[in-house]
């Protein structure tokens, strides 16, 4: 069975893979351009990248009818407990820590970003996350800037491995744009790269099929611009 990974819009993905459905960042129900509300989606785990409402989004709501397990930072998985989340169902890490699943293996990586929960109050570090699942290697850099060690990732001589899709964000302002999501995909070498984090509300609205033509043009891996509620085969 291949391995399946849906965009629903800004950084919300649902992977089914190994017989398991792994939602990542579900902002669904306040989103405008999610092309289905939370309580429409089943999912065994939650994989949460940091504590904004735009990724946080219906984690709570979504794991309490479902029974998943959470998979963040820990003062999130903390705060997980306060709202409900049994603590046997909530698993914290850090940056560089990794964790072994029924669907495989995920790694969280560093980001540069800031991460506070809805009402202003810290909410730990952002992270990105390598999934290691159905033979294949996928790099959600989630909310960050671009940075140089983006290239240990993706590089086997620096103690990554070859990346099969890297999904960056390229809406600017607030994460990497276009131009660094360019450079990033360089460092990373994936054989594919998709865009997210764009085109959700006006001040990061960019042109995917434009940032497309330059991956083309100045790096080796293959595009892949998805529509919310888009599917590609890993």
């Amino acid at each position: 069975m291949p391995t399946k990974l849906t965009w629903y819009g800004h950084n919300a993905w649902l992977l089914e893979t190994e017989g398991s459905k792994v939602l990542i960042d579900p902002f669904l129900n306040d989103s405008p351009t999610s092309p289905v509300e939370a309580d429409a989606v089943g999912c065994d785990h939650i994989l949460l990248s940091h504590g904004h409402g735009d990724h946080l989004g219906d984690t709570v709501a979504i794991a309490k009818r479902t029974g998943a397990t959470v998979v963040t930072n820990f003062e999130i998985s903390q705060w997980l407990a306060g709202q409900g989340v049994p603590a046997d169902y909530a698993i914290g890490m850090n940056p560089g820590g990794g964790v072994d699943l029924p669907f495989g293996r995920v790694k969280m990586t560093i980001a540069h970003h800031s991460s506070s929960f809805p009402d202003g109050s810290y909410a730990g570090v952002p992270m990105g996350m390598v999934v290691e699942t159905g033979g294949k290697r996928v790099y959600f850099a989630c909310d960050t800037s671009l940075f140089m060690d983006m290239k240990a990732i993706g590089d086997a001589s620096l103690g990554g491995a070859p990346l099969d899709l890297a999904v960056l964000p390229i809406g600017d302002l607030f994460t990497m744009g276009p131009a660094d999501a360019v450079e990033a995909t360089k460092l990373l070498a994936p054989a594919k790269v998709a865009p997210c984090h764009y085109n959700t509300f006006p001040p990061i609205e960019q042109d995917a099929t434009a940032w497309a033509e330059r991956i083309r043009r100045h790096t080796v891996a293959e595009p892949v611009v998805l529509q919310p509620g888009e599917s590609i085969d890993l």
